[in-house]
């Protein structure tokens, strides 16, 4: 129809063209309000004179206007505050031009979704029935904006996918999607992407995201590129690379609400875009936005949940947030904590505040929310100075403990014991045999990371609570498993190997991988004698490895050395304090009868010579020792 009614208009303008007096205005022949009626006229049929039509047209000038002049049934339309209402109109004699159906069916389901409860009975009804059949027929006339909001609008009516209807706009939609404007492709992006997945309209979903990739440089403000990123970018891997490079574009653009969204966008599909990353850091630093509860806890998420590190921006979340710990529900303080947490980010007033906050509210804070705040304190081994703190989390406990998924349970102490708090009433509930016998046999990762947990609780048992007098777990289980070969070599761990190795002279007198039964491993394990001179360690018992192939008494004075190195992930964020789980690991390993030597990375990185890393080593382990005499 669109064709016919171009090439009718060029004939009519040609022949203007041909019949107007040479010193008539070219304004003379604007087509000015020439509706789709009055082109269809007999004026231009074909069995008229072009001649004698054409000049009673120009007499009359009519205009051209893309949209029907409003009439009374558009104000009936928008005024309609039931579905009942719209149903009517289609039996009170209105005249209903071609958009009129498609209209009433927007408004339809727009009040339809206010009051859900008579929907069936109203899909039902041969009014609605037959709107859609009338609405179907007359879709080569309706206007692009229309068309896109009726197929937003019949997806939220849940059509079946079967229904002719439904499938007629679809393809309509299909037909013109590179006549649309990149607003209504955002539109359908926006509204219509997840209901175009679920119902299985994958040919129109894929042209739509061709269309929207091909013409990405036609986004012209901050909202369309953040809308699409959030509805439909994680639908197309080369569509989510083209929308970043638009938001590095027009990140200047955006307010504080919009660079929340993009966070959020990239957190939620793991895409660490470390140029975007950067632009809106820089952004959130230097530019002054005031920034709402609810947007600083979604950035420290997205921060956590992406882990990207930047020292400004944490400090300025950590100082805001800071103002609002007061009015925070106990599920936002557990979020914020455990996003800090994810950092690796320790900031004691806001954490202070925290744990002072979590005691005020003591007595309507959920236990699932309290153990979180729990686990993220051990993470970042931050130890609360309110000492009432761990008095409400064990009189929680005590209540709650067995309620709490089993897995839950096993964190929520191993966090205890993280931080020197566990009770033994705490170590009983979980080393029984009752509890501890689903872990033993467990083969996924989870569960075996669980056990994991479990032979690190059953080591603070032993080693920090000799009061503590069982149960414990079965020595069958305390036999240290296989280490895995294919665990990728540090350059740290290369380097102190090749080290220990010239400095020992003899590859038997040094053991690397060393597991012990508490659910630890050595990086290295050395054994001095009582004159300061290297044995072979696996010639002699060491008790708490358990292995049967060291049958030997250690000789009078000798001295067990374990070397820990630490890497960079091992510390907190811009410090040099350990994280919970290998301060606990160091502790275990020295009540254990070893002598730890440390080797942590800012101080291996200093050493530029083998000669330097041996002397390095060398003066490390006398320390250890020195260190030993003098207890």
């Amino acid at each position: 129809m669109a064709a016919r009614l171009v090439k009718r208009c060029t004939c009519l303008l040609r022949e203007a063209a041909r019949l107007a007096p040479a010193s008539s205005p070219v304004g003379r022949l604007r087509l000015t309000r020439i509706t789709p009626r009055t082109l269809t006229s007999s004026a231009i049929s074909p069995g008229s004179h072009f001649p004698a039509s054409l000049s009673g047209l120009l007499e009359k000038e009519p205009v051209f206007t893309p949209y029907p002049e409003h009439l009374e049934v558009d104000q009936l339309i928008e005024k309609a505050t039931t579905p009942e209402e719209l149903l009517d109109l289609l039996g009170a004699g209105h005249c209903l031009h071609q958009s009129h159906a498609a209209l009433i069916l927007i408004q339809f389901s727009r009040l339809l979704f206010k009051e859900p409860g008579d929907k069936a009975s109203f899909l039902q009804d041969a009014r609605f029935q037959q709107l859609l059949h009338l609405a179907s027929s007359q879709l080569s006339s309706v206007w692009h904006g229309t068309l896109v909001k009726l197929l937003r609008s019949l997806y939220a009516l849940a059509l079946p996918q079967a229904s002719n209807e439904l499938r007629s706009v679809e393809q309509e939609v299909h037909w013109r999607l590179h006549r649309l404007k990149y607003k209504h492709l955002a539109f359908l992006a926006e509204s219509c992407a997840t209901h175009m997945q679920e119902r299985g309209s994958g040919d129109l979903l894929a042209e739509l995201l061709g269309h929207l990739e091909r013409r990405w440089a036609e986004i012209e403000d901050s909202r369309t590129v953040v809308t699409i990123m959030m509805k439909a970018g994680h639908l197309s891997e080369s569509l989510m690379n083209r929308l970043e490079d638009k938001c590095l574009e027009l990140v200047e653009q955006f307010g504080p609400d919009e660079l929340r969204k993009v966070l959020l966008a990239l957190a939620a599909h793991n895409r660490r875009s470390v140029p975007l990353l950067r632009a809106i850091s820089y952004h959130l630093v230097r530019k002054p936005f005031t920034l709402t509860k609810g947007a600083l806890l979604d950035l420290v998420y997205a921060y956590g949940k992406l882990n990207f590190h930047q020292t400004q921006v944490f400090q300025l979340l950590a100082a805001d947030l800071l103002l609002h710990v007061p009015s925070l529900t106990p599920g936002q303080v557990a979020r914020c904590t455990k996003s800090f947490s994810f950092l690796k980010w320790l900031n004691l007033p806001l954490f202070e505040a925290v744990a002072q906050h979590v005691l005020d509210k003591a007595e309507n804070f959920p236990v699932s929310h309290l153990c979180t705040v729990v686990l993220a304190f051990a993470h970042l081994n931050f130890h609360p100075e309110q000492e009432q703190f761990f008095s409400q989390v064990h009189r929680k406990l005590a209540l709650e403990l067995a309620g709490l998924p089993p897995a839950f349970q096993v964190d929520m102490v191993w966090s205890l014991c993280v931080l020197q708090q566990v009770q033994e009433a705490e170590l009983r509930a979980l080393l029984c045999p009752e509890f501890h016998t689903q872990f033993l046999d467990g083969e996924s990762l989870k569960d075996q990371g669980t056990f994991q947990k479990l032979l690190h609780i059953n080591a603070t048992a032993h080693l920090e609570h000799p009061e503590y007098t069982g149960p414990f777990l079965p020595a069958s289980a305390l036999v240290p498993g296989p280490i895995d070969l294919d665990q990728k070599v540090t350059p740290l761990q290369n380097e102190l190997q090749e080290t220990l190795k010239g400095l020992v002279g003899s590859a038997d007198k040094v053991c690397f991988a060393v597991p012990v039964q508490y659910g630890w491993v050595l990086d290295a394990e050395v054994l001095l004698d009582a004159d300061g001179q290297f044995l072979a360690p696996r010639d002699f018992v060491t008790p708490p490895l358990t292995q049967l192939a060291r049958s030997q008494p250690l000789p009078p004075g000798a001295k067990r050395l374990a070397f820990l190195r630490w890497e960079f992930p091992n510390f907190s964020s811009r410090s040099k304090d350990l994280l919970g789980r290998f301060v606990l690991a160091r502790r275990h390993v020295l009540a254990s009868g070893f002598l730890v030597v440390d080797v942590p990375y800012y101080e291996w990185l200093e050493l530029k010579s083998e000669w330097q890393k041996g002397a390095y080593l060398k003066d490390k382990m006398r320390k250890a020792v020195a260190e030993e005499m003098a207890k």
